[in-house]
């Protein structure tokens, strides 16, 4: 079932769906800051010592979270986790290379599918959900294609297939923004020039770095290059994308902004006619992280999908 849904404000959905919408609840009160006190925990597979967090008490199918480019388990936004995590048992962790897991960082999103199919199998899961964001969501994707029998459920956000339209000006982005301190780098790439966007924005910048205990060290240049690379060849012509995209047949809910930079919205509206089952919604006045300036309306979202 194929649905598409923009949402025009706080809590509302138009209905230009194209089969049926499913309405949004109010907003969830977090009850439990299980990210701030998630103990960092080690799990080996090979040569790799996978660093990893469990993120709430509940039962069921986890949900595996996997990061953007240069991004560790201490990039995500608090008020994401903490708010999936009253409803879902979730997983952040460190990719080869990254933050508190050794190794060298895979160049390509190959290796890096790879690679995080090397941890889920570590722990010893059966199935997982996922939940992407930017370079995760590409990982994602690999991951439902490669080892389809591994995933339940996939949340992509910041997404775009094989050959994303406008991902290949990204060295042209990052050079516009050189100079530019972390904070300002974070609003640049995440979120619109409008004063709203802007303040959820600050405010998504706080809540990132409120996490003191056991954090994760800045990813190496090495690292970064690597990550950078391996986004810079998912960029690359591939005619056959949208095609592939077919063969995953697990529900997917794709959640962009109508403003994303990085990865332009017509990537994820392209990919939400591919998927034979797929949700879209796309957040005004949003870009690269809608899904957290506009956490209110998708933690409830991506609970309910994820419930189903």
């Amino acid at each position: 079932m194929k649905r598409v849904c923009l949402v025009l404000s706080l809590g509302v959905i138009l209905a230009s769906c194209k089969k049926d919408i499913d309405q949004v609840s109010e907003p969830e009160l977090v009850a439990k800051d299980y990210h701030q006190t998630a103990v960092t925990q080690f799990v080996t597979s090979g040569d790799i010592k996978y660093a990893y967090r469990v993120l709430g008490d509940q039962e069921g199918t986890p949900l595996l979270m996997i990061s953007a480019l240069g991004g560790s388990m201490d990039d995500w936004d608090p008020a994401v986790t903490n708010g999936i995590a009253q409803k879902n048992k979730v997983i952040i962790f460190d990719i080869q290379g990254v933050g508190a897991t050794n190794g060298k960082t895979p160049d390509n999103i190959a290796d890096m599918a790879k690679s995080a199919v090397s941890f889920i199998k570590a722990l010893g899961v059966g199935k997982v959900n996922l939940m992407g964001f930017s370079m995760g969501s590409f990982v994602s994707q690999q991951i439902a294609l490669t080892e389809p029998a591994l995933v339940n459920k996939i949340i992509l956000t910041g997404t775009g297939p094989k050959g994303s339209q406008g991902l290949s000006n990204l060295p042209n982005l990052l050079a516009a923004a050189a100079g530019l301190s972390p904070e300002e780098s974070f609003l640049k790439f995440g979120f619109t020039s409008s004063a709203a966007s802007q303040a959820a924005g600050k405010q998504s910048w706080a809540r990132v770095q409120k996490r003191i205990l056991n954090r994760d060290i800045p990813l190496s240049q090495e690292g970064s290059l690597a990550e950078l690379t391996a986004v810079l060849g998912w960029a690359q012509p591939y005619p056959n994308a949208l095609a592939e995209l077919k063969r995953i047949t697990q529900p997917v809910l794709i959640v962009q902004g109508e403003n994303d930079l990085p990865v332009p919205v017509i990537n994820a509206i392209n990919m939400s006619q591919s998927f034979p089952d797929a949700k879209l919604i796309i957040y005004p006045d949003s870009g690269h992280s809608a899904f957290t300036q506009n956490y209110e309306q998708f933690v409830p979202a991506a609970n309910a999908f994820l419930e189903k």
